[in-house]
């Protein structure tokens, strides 16, 4: 099969996860994901044999809770999923309801991955009291269990027995990396702005997050980092300071939806933050093309 993909989630790397890997060492040991949402990058670093280990990495505890599911018990996980989607037939919006009254309850794994193939554009978001509160997607009614199944149990081959998963401070998983591993952080956009990502049950703030890849290159540690982008001239996300002397490389995401909706033709970038010691790094295990950057593709081409 492809790559698998088991959490639908907003601000999924998925569709860029080959560009990133562009920029990738030959010889990681452990990946971490301090950040890690719905893991596009650790899964398809695992499909591809870039990396022996894994960890995990998110504050969100039941989404990562949810991931221990998926990797330890895939086929138990599946039929969560499968019992719940079969029961919301014909009282789809009630049913919505009740399982995240149910999942706000008890934060059981298969409730949060039921509500996240539902909710409106696989979006997380959780009020002041830590309850999830999206509203569901009333025109579809999540993935085929046989879909959802599929991609669980091809998640579970590629990371079992080789993947920790944790929900601690980003900074605390940062703590045990060594010289071989690679670092790929994808925080909360608005969180690092110093505003509450609803994503997360507490945002983290520019200053600390500067300091902690200020101590990273210090440690002489390779990193990459998915962090601010713009769409036509519009810049989002405070820039990451020029002290920190990272290779920066925009990535080509397609055109914006929203502005499709203005009858605006923008087109949307994301950046690419990467780190001295990985840029040294990859000058012996690759060669210079991957750090060149990606161009917009041609009709018809994907990254």
């Amino acid at each position: 099969m492809k790559v698998p993909h088991p959490i639908p989630y907003q601000g999924s790397k998925r569709h860029l996860a080959a560009a990133i890997l562009r920029y990738f060492p030959a010889d990681i040991e452990t990946l971490h994901e301090p950040f890690a949402g719905s893991a596009a990058i650790s899964i398809a670093a695992a499909y591809h044999s870039l990396a022996d280990r894994f960890v995990l990495n998110d504050l969100n505890k039941p989404l990562i809770d949810l991931w221990r599911e998926i990797i330890n018990h895939p086929s138990r996980i599946a039929s969560d999923y499968a019992e719940l989607w079969n029961a919301q037939n014909g009282r789809e919006r009630a049913y919505y309801d009740f399982v995240r009254d149910k999942f706000n309850e008890t934060r059981r794994p298969g409730y949060l991955l039921y509500l996240l193939a539902r909710c409106v554009k696989a979006a997380v978001r959780y009020n002041s009291n830590g309850e999830f509160n999206q509203s569901p997607d009333n025109r579809r009614k999540g993935a085929y269990p046989d879909t959802i199944r599929k991609h669980v149990l091809g998640t579970s081959g590629l990371l079992r027995a080789k993947t920790k998963c944790l929900s601690v401070d980003y900074r605390e998983t940062l703590q045990s990396v060594g010289k071989r591993d690679l670092i790929y952080l994808d925080p909360p956009y608005q969180g690092v702005c110093g505003k509450r990502d609803p994503r997360y049950l507490e945002g983290i703030a520019f200053d600390e997050f500067i300091t902690t890849l200020d101590n990273l290159n210090a440690e002489e540690l390779s990193f990459i980092v998915s962090y601010d982008g713009r769409t036509g001239d519009k810049v989002f996300g405070k820039p990451l300071p020029s002290f920190l002397n990272l290779h920066h490389v925009e990535l080509y995401a397609g055109r914006s939806s929203q502005s499709t909706l203005l009858g605006r033709d923008d087109e949307t970038y994301e950046s690419l933050y990467i780190s001295p010691a990985l840029i040294e790094r990859m000058k012996d295990s690759v060669s210079s093309y991957r750090l060149k950057p990606i161009e917009k593709p041609q009709a018809g081409a994907s990254l």
